[in-house]
Order: C-alpha cells, then sequence, then structure tokens
C-alpha cells in the first residue's frame, strides 16, 4: 500500500515565496507537501479578449519535481488559503483535487487511488473566526476512507498544548467532525511548539494539527520540525 511509508510535510508559510522554493528544493524525499497560507504571485500575461495589454495570469509557486494543486480563484478575493503538492514520482497513483466533493478556499481534498481502493487527504486552513470548522460542521460531508486531515487549526488547547491551561469549546467541533471523517488526533513524537511569536510578552503556540484514519497502524505518529 501506498501510505505505508507516506512521508507528508505540512507548514503555514504567511506567504511567502521564498519559504515554499526552499520547501520544494529541499523536501524532495517527502511524498506530498501541504502549505497553509500560501503566496500568489503573476506568473505571465496571456491574451484577452477585453484588453490589447492581455491579462495577468496569477498563480502558485511550481517545479519540476512537484505536481501542484490548488482550487482556482472564482474572484480576485477568493484566492486559497490552501495548497498541495504531490512528489512527481507518484504521479502513477492519479492524485486528483476533488472540489466535487468539498468546493472551499479554506479546504483542499485530494483523492488517489491504491490498490484500486480510493483514498482521500484533506488540507486546511482555520482562521481565527473559525469558519471552517463551522462550514465542515455544518455540511457534513460523508467522506469514506480520509487517511489524513493536517491544518493550520488556529486554536490553542491543553489537549495538545501543554503549555497552555484552558480548553477551548471549538475544539469541540473539530473533534465532533474528526469523529465524522472516523479519524483519531495524532500526539507528535516531540511536544514542541507549532508557532513560534516574534511578538514580545507572546508565548509560542501549538495550532497546527494531525488527525489520523483511527483504524490504520501504518499511519501512526509524526513529528515536529522545529527549525521550520
Amino acid at each position: 500500500m501506498i501510505y505505508d511509508n507516506l512521508k507528508i510535510f505540512f507548514q503555514n508559510v504567511h506567504k511567502n515565496i521564498l519559504i515554499v522554493n526552499t520547501i520544494l528544493e529541499t523536501h524532495s524525499h517527502f511524498d506530498i507537501i501541504l502549505i497553509q497560507e500560501p503566496p500568489w504571485s503573476i506568473i505571465c500575461s496571456i491574451l484577452s479578449s477585453t484588453s490589447s495589454k492581455g491579462e495577468v495570469l496569477v498563480g502558485a509557486l511550481h517545479h519540476l519535481n512537484w505536481l501542484s494543486f490548488a482550487r482556482l480563484p472564482a474572484t480576485q478575493l477568493d484566492f486559497p488559503r490552501v495548497l498541495a503538492y504531490i512528489n512527481i514520482c507518484l504521479s502513477s497513483f492519479c492524485f486528483f483535487p476533488r472540489r466535487d466533493i468539498i468546493n472551499h478556499r479554506d479546504i483542499l481534498l485530494i483523492s488517489f487511488f491504491s490498490n484500486n481502493v480510493c483514498f482521500f487527504i484533506v488540507n486546511i486552513y482555520s482562521d481565527t473566526s473559525h469558519s471552517t470548522l463551522k462550514y465542515l460542521k455544518n455540511t457534513k460531508v460523508n467522506i469514506n476512507n480520509l487517511l489524513i486531515m493536517i491544518g493550520n487549526f488556529n486554536i490553542r488547547d491543553w489537549l495538545w498544548d501543554p503549555s497552555f491551561p484552558y480548553h477551548a469549546s471549538i475544539s469541540d467541533d473539530l473533534f465532533i467532525i474528526a469523529d465524522l471523517f472516523n479519524l483519531d488526533l495524532s500526539i507528535p513524537t516531540n511536544l514542541v511548539p507549532t508557532r513560534y511569536s516574534d511578538i514580545m510578552g507572546k508565548s509560542d503556540s501549538v495550532i497546527d494539527l494531525m488527525f489520523l484514519y483511527s483504524d490504520s497502524r501504518k499511519l501512526n505518529n509524526h513529528m515536529i520540525h522545529p527549525e521550520w
């Protein structure tokens, strides 16, 4: 099975194109890279039927060794805040974004096939208003074989952050969603922050989380890279 040794890297890059380029250049030993808050930049100008100067084509950073997947924006204010890169070595597994199931700027659902079985992974960005979690809870999408849910959830809670003494009520919604998808919270092998504050007096935090398929013994751990 492909997911026996599946290696996934994920990070919120805060729209920094240099960080994305560095990750793509140096992380070829990973199978999948999931990005939250990716940068969007001008790629080129294309022919236009309405302007002699053409139209500006805006997109994500591309790399020869990676297949990129993102939702197409409906407007200039609708750029996706999640992005996925699949190692080109895995192209035979037919990775494909499933906007037919979930079409949301902050949720990227991707399917792939292994041994003629369809599996899913999902990349999520949930801002401080938690609108993405509310959407998932209210929509109640039924997805079988969801292996991994990864994201920047912007929730502090003692359940995954030992330095934080409180429980957040929105965490209950997150676990309801995880239960619907038959997922369990994965505890990293090293308990270190995932967000380092550059504001004096504001503590570091753990807000990036991974949920894994409950019935799988193959997907069973992850670690945090403090240098990132």
